[in-house]
């Protein structure tokens, strides 16, 4: 399994996916064959997830082939990553309780050997347990996990095994190519009852037995499970509209992982000077895997914005702020702008950089796509009436179903 980092190689993912996007794609997308055999699923989401590929365009070549009845599915699939990203947009503080959780294990094992010893098994994939020791060692391995492979994980580690979700959780974050902080943490909380108050995901040995070709059978899974629980999610707060500035004015785009297409977001704009990719930022480690794709990648998304915009392009290591205060002063600009980041380490590290930025006399400015804007103010309440508005919400954006 292999993922080209370019997304030229995303365009063509996705070209051979579409013919396959409607039956095929809904009967077969549940089986995990393995990693080096034909799969149902696309392998489309490290593009998406970085946007080498947007939601909009994929939705409309699937459209563009098949009745919406035929590709239904798929499409839910793509709009169920957006939902996901809108729901924890508008309560940030869930990612807050994510990261302080997680950070609270670590405390506790480094002070504690055995937890420490248990997750070192888990992550390692020397537990014993069928299946379950393959998928770490392939997640590691490949970055990359079937979806049914990731539930089935992350419903052993928190109910078989007992650990600590949001520990499985940073697991998958470090070492996923397409790691989203909002899929990968409400699915983490969605398979430990937290999510949705009560409602579990419980892997069975049949379950697996089934849709992975009898490749694997696990004994010794928990048979029963007791929802973990916390206190309410805080009600979702408006999404807030972004600062307006003068898109005239000579600027240096700033490209993040969160969203490899610059060129298609800031469309028209003649007053790029020059462009600054990054290939990290602080508060993600990711895993080699995960960061040599996203390190690619942003090579790829700069060499593609400084050809469009006309303008010098390099790629950095991480997010500096020094760095990026003397690229401003080379493209002689008083402004940054970048593509929005929602929640997670990149909107986290922005937020810490922008002061800093504003003491030198340069202002940052993110510009968030209109996908985004029509989608997320959507997902205030569960999936299901996010769901029901997704013809007239495509519709929005110019896609007619048929």
């Amino acid at each position: 399994m292999g993922f080209v980092p370019t997304r030229a190689a995303g365009l063509d993912r996705l070209a051979a996916f579409v013919p396959h996007a409607g039956r095929a794609y809904a009967e077969g997308r549940n089986s995990d064959p393995g990693p080096d055999q034909p799969q149902a699923v696309s392998l489309l989401s490290p593009y998406l997830r970085t946007r080498l590929l947007s939601e909009r365009e994929v939705v409309r070549a699937l459209v563009a082939q098949h009745p919406f009845r035929d590709c239904e599915k798929f499409v839910q699939e793509v709009l169920w990553r957006t939902y996901w990203k809108g729901w924890l947009e508008l309560r940030p503080a869930v990612w807050s309780r994510f990261t302080a959780e997680r950070d609270a294990t670590t405390i506790e094992g480094r002070s504690g050997s055995g937890l420490r010893k248990a997750i070192a098994a888990a992550e390692s994939g020397s537990t014993g347990i069928d299946g379950f020791d393959d998928w770490a060692r392939e997640l590691v391995e490949h970055g990359y996990l079937h979806n049914h492979a990731r539930m089935w994980f992350a419903s052993i580690w928190i109910f078989t095994l007992r650990l600590p979700w949001a520990a499985g959780a940073d697991f998958f974050l470090r070492h996923l190519i397409d790691a989203d902080p909002a899929s990968n943490t409400l699915s983490w909380r969605w398979v430990a009852g937290l999510q949705t108050a009560g409602k579990t995901y419980l892997a069975t040995a049949d379950n697996i037995a089934r849709f992975t070709g009898g490749r694997f059978a696990p004994e010794g899974l928990a048979t029963t499970v007791q929802p973990l629980s916390e206190d309410p999610p805080p009600r979702p707060v408006p999404l807030a509209p972004l600062p307006a500035h003068d898109p005239a004015a000579p600027a240096l785009l700033l490209v993040t992982p969160e969203d490899l297409s610059p060129e298609s977001l800031f469309a028209g704009a003649g007053s790029i000077r020059a462009v600054h990719a990054v290939a990290s930022v602080p508060g993600w480690p990711w895993g080699a895997r995960a960061q040599d794709f996203i390190a690619a990648a942003s090579a790829d998304a700069a060499q593609r914005a400084s050809a469009a915009f006309g303008c010098p392009g390099s790629v950095h290591a991480a997010l500096d702020g020094p760095e990026l205060i003397a690229a401003a002063r080379a493209a002689k600009v008083s402004t940054i702008v970048t593509a929005f980041a929602p929640v997670g380490p990149v909107a986290s590290a922005l937020a810490a950089l922008a002061p800093h930025l504003a003491a030198e006399g340069i202002a940052l400015h993110q510009r968030r796509r209109a996908w985004d804007d029509t989608f997320w103010p959507h997902a205030t309440k569960g999936l299901f009436p996010f769901r029901e508005r997704i013809p007239a919400l495509l519709a929005e954006q110019d896609i007619v179903l048929r």
